[in-house]
């Protein structure tokens, strides 16, 4: 069983950076696909970037392609989302997750993370 662990949510202004970090324990980190989600009060759970096992291969949803970086250090068993040019519509609680296979659907990941708030104020 792998347990996770995200940080560094918060408030920020419109137009400003924040970056998010995913502890993993426990498991064999590398042989996980990892996933950042995120999901806003009354919306569905949505992928917004996942990498692959060993960092080489990347996938963004289109609301944040240009704008979140997704990389992970295999060593220090963590995953990272680099979030700039935020905008108010990116306001949701944000989650890290591991799955052995890669896909964009939250049902395949089936360790997650207890979420992290990102504020974005306009």
């Amino acid at each position: 069983q792998v347990q996770l662990v995200e940080s560094g949510g918060g408030l920020v202004q419109a137009g400003g950076s924040l970056r998010l970090s995913c502890a993993a324990s426990g498991g064999t980190f590398s042989s996980y696909v990892m996933g950042w989600f995120r999901q806003a009060p009354g919306k569905e759970r949505e992928l917004l970037a996942r990498v692959s096992w060993r960092g080489l291969t990347t996938y963004y949803a289109d609301s944040v392609k240009g704008r979140f970086t997704i990389t992970r250090d295999n060593a220090k068993n963590a995953v990272y989302l680099q979030m700039n040019s935020l905008k108010p519509e990116d306001t949701a609680v944000y989650y890290c997750a591991a799955a052995l296979t890669s896909s964009q659907y939250a049902t395949n990941y089936p360790y997650w993370g207890q979420g992290t708030q990102v504020t974005v104020a306009s």
